[in-house]
């Protein structure tokens, strides 16, 4: 586990729970094809750009930490990824085609409303055929995961370093 550290002028990072990889290996391993095959088969923009918004919405700053950073290291643009939380005021920062991703992203993310609405789904079919509909749905599926993981066993957020994964 990492230990907590203190800044002087900032408040006390808080300690992780538990470490996932350590004492669930087959699970992390499992995690990780799963993430490995969506990463090969997603845009990398749009992943990126999923990932950070679903991120945001579950509070997961470990999350929210590494693929603002893997997005930066990968040539995002710092505006675009600050307009993320804000992109429906924000529209022009992003093509139709994120905008399709980024929608289904928070449809299915936040499923206390009921399912996916079908106007919602139909824009993203329109932009994405349907293999690459099931690998953003996929993608989608896994960021949240990760999510849940991290967010339940408080991971320590600052310490990622682009690559390092």
């Amino acid at each position: 586990m990492t230990q907590p550290t203190t800044a002087p002028d900032r408040a006390p990072e808080h300690p992780a729970r538990l470490n996932m990889a350590e004492r669930t290996p087959d699970v992390y391993k499992a995690m990780m094809r799963l993430d490995g095959a969506v990463r090969r088969a997603v845009d990398p923009v749009i992943n990126e750009l999923v990932k950070i918004r679903a991120s945001q919405i579950n509070h997961c700053a470990f999350c929210i930490d590494m693929h603002t950073k893997d997005a930066l290291a990968a040539g995002e643009s710092v505006e675009r990824i600050v307009q993320l939380p804000a992109w429906s005021e924000s529209r022009h920062f992003y093509s139709p085609k994120e905008i399709a991703a980024i929608e289904l992203t928070e449809a299915i993310t936040v499923l206390t409303d009921g399912f996916v609405p079908d106007d919602v789904y139909a824009r993203a079919a329109a932009h994405f055929d349907e293999t690459e509909l099931a690998n953003l749905i996929a993608a989608i599926t896994v960021i949240n995961a990760w999510n849940r993981f991290a967010v339940s066993t408080r991971m320590v957020p600052g310490h990622y370093t682009p690559g390092a994964h």
